[in-house]
């Protein structure tokens, strides 16, 4: 079979200095910082030349054992996420640890900013965290994805498929950010990534953003694909280097599954259309990341205030005493289902079956 063709002919994105200082300066728009002007445009002299120069990983160290060139410079950033990830691999594989659960909620929305009121999806959030909480060996992460929007310095930055170049490429965990040249920083997925890893049990929970899940919630999702296949050994690849990662695909690649075998819930709530799709998407996923249903009444799809004003949409969640104890079935269910694994009494019939492809 003839070597992999890397394909090139896209445009070039590279800024002149003049939109680069432009760009760099509107993060100063308030005017107080005229008082430190000059500082900034020192600042930007020096921004100019990393972004010129492509300081991408600033600070590296050798590899070291562990890894297929131990000789190979990699990020500090990176081998500090990597080090987070094996430490939470280990806690979660600790018999004697409490069963942990790792709680999304999955809405933008958010009292802290512009909507000035709650979500119905932390509401029900919480609801889930008071049974999970209440039972006895179980502890729970909460993790907020309306933070997002919400906080300052906080984000999530979007895959960039890096997997569709050659599944070695993608590395786990993620090694595409930080990009220092870029100002692409503080991506929270370095923290995200341990929260997943040293969970049992993943309970999700959403509403409908025009028939699809919320952009924070999706953010996520995509950032979690080097958790499905994802290579663990950078070196093997030099790095981001398309060509060696195609030639390492072709030799021969396992898909590790990094997440497989816990436990997951979804609950997915909207208002006219487009819960039961979504949650199905959101099942699909998990599924084949090789997590584990935790059984029926762990699946909700439901409408609050179906095609009510939005207005009165938490008090009409007041009323639905149904959903709300549907939510906490499905919280109950996966505690449950994590109990069973932990004691090896899950059976997964499939567990030993070979993928014949396991993409």
């Amino acid at each position: 079979m003839p070597k992999p063709k890397v394909r090139k002919g896209m445009p070039s994105v590279q800024l002149t200095k003049e939109e680069f200082s432009k760009r760099f300066r509107e993060r100063f728009y308030d005017p107080t910082f005229g008082a430190v002007a000059p500082e900034i445009e020192r600042v930007i002299a020096v921004a100019w030349k990393n972004y010129i120069e492509y300081h991408k990983s600033p600070r590296t160290r050798r590899a070291g054992a562990g890894f297929s060139d131990p000789d190979f410079s990699l990020p500090l950033e990176w081998l500090e996420a990597r080090r987070a990830v094996l430490q939470a691999e280990r806690r979660q594989k600790n018999r004697k640890s409490n069963s942990r659960i790792l709680l999304i909620n999955g809405s933008t929305r958010s009292d802290q900013t512009c909507p000035g009121e709650m979500s119905k999806t932390f509401r029900l959030t919480k609801m889930a965290q008071e049974v999970i909480s209440a039972d006895k060996g179980f502890e729970v992460d909460l993790l907020d994805l309306s933070r997002l929007a919400s906080e300052y310095g906080r984000i999530i930055y979007p895959c960039k498929a890096c997997v569709s170049t050659a599944m070695p490429l993608c590395h786990w965990p993620c090694s595409c950010y930080p990009n220092h040249a870029m100002g692409q920083i503080n991506d929270w997925m370095a923290e995200v990534y341990p929260r997943w890893v040293a969970a049992h049990g993943v309970m999700i929970l959403c509403p409908v953003y025009w028939y699809q899940a919320p952009s924070s919630l999706k953010l996520m999702i995509d950032r979690l694909v080097c958790a499905d296949g994802g290579n663990p050994d950078p070196t093997l690849t030099g790095g981001k280097n398309p060509q060696r990662a195609k030639e390492v695909e072709l030799e021969g690649w396992h898909y590790p599954r990094h997440l497989a075998g816990r436990v997951f819930s979804v609950v997915v709530h909207g208002d006219t259309v487009g819960a039961e799709t979504l949650r199905r998407s959101l099942t699909d996923w998990l599924t084949d990341m090789g997590l584990i249903v935790a059984g029926r009444a762990a699946l909700v799809d439901g409408y609050v205030g179906y095609y009510k004003p939005y207005a009165t949409s938490h008090d009409e969640l007041d009323e639905d005493k149904d959903f709300q104890e549907e939510v906490r079935n499905a919280a109950r269910s996966l505690t449950r289902a994590v109990r069973l694994l932990r004691r090896g009494e899950l059976k997964q019939p499939d567990a030993s079956l070979r993928e014949p492809r396991p993409k």
